[in-house]
């Protein structure tokens, strides 16, 4: 069977529905950056997931063209995650100003994934696609130590998970430590084109760090 990140990292992908505190090594991404309202028509963060899924499959079917991926493995493409801020916030985002809202888009790549591998991606995705990919980029990305909760429901009502999730690290000792470079995060594991909104399942997950 295909190797699958979800179901062989259950704790950083399908933890249970209570805040916990996980500490998430350094991860290779394919990358999109952009801002403004997620939910408007033709808004970037649309277009950027279908720049991601051009460079994700490119990636993973190229066992069938000529470039050789060193270790490669037959996988399920990881899901879509993104990284969002709003500049001045340090409690995450608000969910009411959505228009202020900057995004990096990301899927997960393989460990075996290089560089390299990824710079050819690119260069035949555009080639075949016939689609300008210069906006996505490769990102390595070292979370650290964060607490996380698994939300079910609409994106617009996470500020209850995420109270949860404060006020469980504040009781463990930590403190709540968004900055410049550690970021809100979402891992997406419904499409919520095939799933109702109050089932969506949606991972959250804030850095954190020792309170002194």
């Amino acid at each position: 069977m295909p190797f699958d990140y979800k179901k062989e990292y259950k704790e950083f992908y399908m933890p249970k529905n209570k805040p916990s505190i996980v500490e998430v090594p350094k991860i290779n991404y394919i990358a999109v950056r952009g801002r403004g309202n997620p939910n408007e028509e033709n808004s970037e963060y649309k277009d950027s997931i279908g720049l991601l899924y051009g460079i994700a499959f490119t990636i993973k079917m190229s066992y069938k063209g000529t470039h050789k991926i060193e270790g490669y493995f037959e996988y399920v493409v990881p899901p879509l995650e993104g990284f969002w801020w709003q500049d001045g916030n340090k409690l995450g985002i608000d969910y009411k100003s959505k228009d202020k809202l900057k995004f990096i888009s990301v899927i997960r790549l393989p460990d075996f994934v290089s560089k390299e591998d990824f710079d050819w991606a690119t260069k035949e995705a555009t080639k075949k696609k016939k689609q300008d990919f210069s906006k996505v980029e490769f990102l390595t990305y070292d979370e650290g130590i964060c607490v996380q909760c698994m939300h079910i429901g609409s994106y617009d009502k996470e500020a209850t998970t995420v109270n949860l999730m404060h006020k469980f690290a504040k009781e463990n000792g930590y403190e709540l430590d968004i900055t410049d470079t550690r970021l809100h995060h979402e891992i997406y594991l419904s499409d919520p084109r095939k799933c109702d909104v109050s089932k969506l399942k949606t991972l959250i997950r804030h850095p954190i760090k020792k309170r002194k």
